[in-house]
This record gives C-alpha cells, sequence and structure tokens, in this order.
C-alpha cells in the first residue's frame, strides 16, 4: 500500500510541474500579445481610430472557437478571452463604459459581458444621461437596452435615437434572471421597487404570489435595490449581484413568467464599424402622407433581397399621428445589395437615417 501512495503523490507532483511549466509559458505570451496591443493602440489614437473594434473582436472568437478542440467549452474560452481583450482595451486606452443603473444592474451585467473589467464603468440614472454621457465625450461608449424578448421595446431608447448623431457599434444578448430581494419576509412585503419593463415580465408571478404589494416604478433595478435596503417592508426585483452588492435576501429567484427570458442591447459610439460578412443594420425612416407609403418603403428590401428582422413604429412627437419606423436587417450599409435598397428608399421618404451596421456574434 505504501508504495501506491508514494506513486501517486509522485505523479501528481509531476503533473503540477507541468501545469507550473504550461503557466511559465501563458504568462510570457500574454504579456508578448499585451505588448502588441499597445502598439496597436498608439496606431489607433494616431489616426483617430475607436479603440474598441466590433469587428476584430468577432474575428478572434470567431478564430478561437474555430482553434478550440476540448475539452475546454467555447463558452469557457470566450470567458477567458473577454478578460485577455478587455485588458488590452486598458493597456491601449482606459476606456470609459456608461451604463445604465449602478453595479449589479442588468444593463452593468452586459456591459461587463462585452468589454470585461479592466475598463472603467460609469454609472448613469437614465436612458438620457448614458447618450448625453457619450455624446460630450465624457465616455467613450455607452450600454442601453433596447428590447426584450417577453415585453418588447424599450421605447425610450427608440426616441432617443431619433435626434442623436451617436451610431449603435455592437449589441448585446444577455439572458435575464429576476429575482425578488427584501430584507423581510415574503408576506410582510408592502412595496416592490423595479423597472415598468421588469414588472412586465414577472407579472402572472407577482399577481399570484404577492398581489397584495404595490408596484412602484424607478428607472433601473439597482434603484430598486437602494430603495428596499432603506425602508421597511419593501422589496426589489432586480438580479442576484444586486442582491450581493446591496446585502438584500434573495426571497425568490427566476419569478420571470417565461423562462427564456432575453435583453438586447446596444452599445452606442460615435464610430462606425467595418463588414464583417455577417452584420445587421439599423435603420430609421419618416413616410410620406399617402396610402400604400410603408408597403412601398419596404418593397426595395424585397427587391435586393435583404431580411427584415424587425420593424417598430414610434410618434414622431412632432404632428399627430406622424410616426418614425425603425428597421433592423441583415446586411452591412456598404454591402451592394443594401446600397441599392438605401438608394431606392432615399426618395421615398420624408427622413432617413442608418443609425448603425454592427456584426452579429456567433
Amino acid at each position: 500500500m505504501t508504495p501506491k501512495k508514494k506513486k501517486k503523490t509522485t505523479n501528481l507532483t509531476s503533473l503540477r510541474k507541468k501545469i507550473d511549466s504550461i503557466d511559465t509559458t501563458l504568462v510570457s505570451l500574454l504579456n508578448e500579445r499585451a505588448c502588441i496591443s499597445q502598439t496597436i493602440g498608439e496606431n489607433k489614437l494616431k489616426s483617430n481610430k475607436g479603440i474598441y473594434a466590433p469587428h476584430r473582436e468577432k474575428e478572434v472568437l470567431k478564430r478561437i472557437k474555430q482553434l478550440n478542440k476540448g475539452p475546454m467549452t467555447q463558452e469557457a474560452f470566450e470567458a477567458v478571452y473577454r478578460e485577455v481583450m478587455s485588458s488590452s482595451l486598458s493597456l491601449e486606452k482606459k476606456l470609459h463604459i456608461a451604463y445604465l443603473g449602478t453595479e449589479g444592474s442588468f444593463t452593468h451585467l452586459a456591459a461587463n459581458k462585452k468589454f470585461g473589467s479592466q475598463v472603467h464603468y460609469a454609472s448613469c440614472s437614465s436612458i438620457l444621461e448614458v447618450f448625453q454621457a457619450v455624446d460630450r465625450g465624457e465616455s467613450d461608449y455607452g450600454v442601453v437596452p433596447i428590447e426584450n424578448s417577453v415585453e418588447g421595446a424599450v421605447t425610450h431608447t427608440f426616441d432617443l435615437l431619433v435626434d442623436s448623431d451617436l451610431k449603435i457599434c455592437a449589441q448585446i444578448l444577455l439572458k435575464v434572471s429576476h429575482n425578488l430581494l427584501s430584507n423581510t419576509t415574503l408576506k410582510r412585503i408592502k412595496k416592490i421597487y423595479s423597472n415598468p419593463q421588469v414588472f412586465g415580465q414577472c407579472r402572472e408571478w407577482l399577481h399570484k404570489n404577492v398581489g397584495h404589494a404595490g408596484l412602484i416604478d424607478v428607472a433601473s433595478t439597482t434603484f430598486a435595490a437602494e430603495k428596499a435596503v432603506k425602508e421597511k417592508a419593501s422589496a426589489a426585483i432586480a438580479s442576484s449581484m444586486a442582491a450581493q452588492v446591496y446585502g438584500l435576501n434573495v426571497i425568490k429567484g427566476n419569478i420571470q413568467d417565461v423562462a427564456h427570458n432575453m435583453t438586447r442591447f446596444l452599445v452606442i459610439s460615435n464610430q462606425d464599424v467595418p463588414a464583417t460578412g455577417k452584420d445587421r443594420t439599423s435603420l430609421l425612416f419618416s413616410i410620406k402622407d399617402k396610402v400604400g407609403a410603408l408597403h412601398a418603403m419596404l418593397t426595395p428590401f424585397s427587391k435586393n433581397k435583404i431580411n427584415l428582422t424587425k420593424i417598430e413604429s414610434r410618434p414622431s412627437k412632432k404632428r399627430a399621428w406622424d410616426y418614425y419606423f425603425f428597421v433592423d436587417f441583415e446586411g452591412h450599409r456598404d454591402d451592394t445589395n443594401v446600397k441599392k435598397a438605401l438608394d431606392q428608399l432615399e426618395g421615398m421618404c420624408k427622413y432617413l437615417k442608418i443609425v448603425g451596421s454592427y456584426p452579429i456574434l456567433d
């Protein structure tokens, strides 16, 4: 028995030495990569190019996926490389990212998923404040919610895109899990704070389990958590991370009515993004007031074999029954068929604006 134990110990020691050797090589290679990233960053700054390059991000993640033969999962590699790229970005320039809410909000989680932990995050109390921070140059990029798979559009974001000169340069898809947070019991809760969109996503559960409580709208889920901490007999619907940040208990987890609840976020900036071969373009336009005008506006997409993925209408707020239409479609503004469609559209509408072309990450 004794020799076997000694052999196992020897084997374990040998394996750990191999890991140590690999780690030595990894550290050296990561620092070599970082030095090259610094040089790239200097070149970008000289040519006034944006530090964050969504098209390059897509190339790197796609290549890593092709190289990976296991046993590590693709998700694990993406998590590792997210931080590697985040560190590279911070060496090129200290990026400032504005987002809705405070630490632990769903928009903060989405921003972290995109940019990693090595950038500076700036909390904003409203979607308007995010737009203003980027527009004034206080932040390099902004992250805002645009739609939820259950409740639909975040209309305030759409409205701000009409008047803003900022562009969409990337999107983020985040699986959302809502949790009831409080420092009291379920029966004693009298008020629940959260974002209106969140209430909509948990409507049935709330009615069934806390129908006695009043629902109070706030700008973000983390502002809701702050309220729940300060007020007795109150609760918030927010992320589990918010519970940790603000010292609340998770009374009940996963209270969303639909299990596969996804929220789409946009990254806004001043930069255009080159085509990658698999892109999405967001467009807004207003139509002339005549019969069949909307149908006519959609015809160029069909003729040029462009797949529409979303169409949303919003009041223009300038005249009664006058609307803007937001359209998402597959393709990049520089694609030949997209250019043809846009040329045809331009003479058919009162107002036309390309809000951004950006990569669709696999």
